[in-house]
């Protein structure tokens, strides 16, 4: 009997709902931002060395909370140059929220927005088909690697973009976190539909010393909350599920032992920590750059 077990990616709408509440119930954002005001000025410092302009791609933008972090550091850097921004966003919703939160924005006068809807797949295809190969001094890929089919062959193209003093910034879930014990073990029963893949920095770091590229590497602390998960029939509790195990009504449609051993999982230390009566579970995300 087929299961009715279905990707989250299958329900666009409950997926972002899921989405902002993990961003809320999560460190997510915060340890991101830490890191690009504390480490990202050190790694941009040569970008735009002798360049009348910078060119900066972002792959999976989103609605762009954290690439405008990271334009005014290049900006800091780089005080009254022209910023070329392509941005690479398959969700129409994403990149309406994206253009509405620039609107917002002061001093982006001299930054240049194009926003490509389109998968980073979808985007080399035409690149490829056009002949076009623009070089980039910055190109970031922030939690998107999961919406991949070939990672080795999507870092490589996008490697391949970087100009002499460029970087290529990634950031996806810790070897270490709580998202990798919990996938190594139960993805297989998981709907992905081809629709996500499992790949943590661990993952990642195999990739980069198997095709020799050179890269540092950062690991930031994170945590979310996912007390309501064992809260029978809360709504966020549900919805949380769902992102954690990226199954649409996760806790109305897997099978009663799938659950029960997803739940236990969930409590146990290598998933989570329980501090002051909460579940806190590992949000690791690991950050790496990647050398020309």
């Amino acid at each position: 009997m087929a299961s009715p077990m279905r990707s989250l990616l299958t329900d666009p709408d409950r997926y972002l709902q899921s989405f902002r509440l993990f961003l809320t119930n999560s460190t997510e954002h915060q340890c991101m931002q830490e890191f690009m005001e504390r480490q990202l000025p050190a790694l941009i410092a040569s970008i735009g060395n002798g360049k009348p302009t910078i060119n900066i791609l972002s792959v999976g933008g989103g609605a762009g909370e954290i690439d405008l972090l990271i334009l005014s550091k290049v900006q800091a850097k780089y005080p009254g140059i022209t910023i070329n921004n392509d941005v690479i966003e398959p969700s129409a919703d994403q990149i309406f929220k994206y253009k509405d939160r620039v609107a917002k924005t002061s001093n982006l006068e001299k930054v240049k927005f194009t926003w490509h809807e389109e998968t980073a797949y979808e985007y080399e295809s035409r690149m490829t088909a056009e002949k076009k190969s623009k070089k980039w001094d910055f190109i970031h890929m922030i939690q998107m690697l999961y919406y991949v089919k070939d990672v080795p062959a999507t870092i490589q193209y996008f490697h391949s973009l970087l100009d002499a003093q460029a970087k290529l910034l990634i950031i996806l879930v810790s070897g270490m976190s709580g998202w990798e014990t919990l996938w190594k073990k139960y993805g297989s029963s998981f709907p992905l539909d081809d629709l996500c893949s499992y790949i943590s920095s661990a993952d990642l770091k195999r990739i980069l010393d198997a095709a020799g590229l050179k890269y540092q590497f950062y690991e930031l602390p994170s945590y979310m909350d996912i007390t309501s998960c064992f809260i029978e029939g809360n709504k966020d509790g549900e919805l949380l599920l769902d992102f954690l195990t990226e199954t649409r009504e996760f806790s109305k449609t897997a099978p009663p032992e799938l659950k029960r051993q997803v739940m236990e999982e969930l409590r146990k230390p290598e998933c989570s920590d329980k501090r002051d009566g909460k579940v806190l579970f590992n949000n690791n995300l690991s950050v790496i750059v990647i050398e020309p």
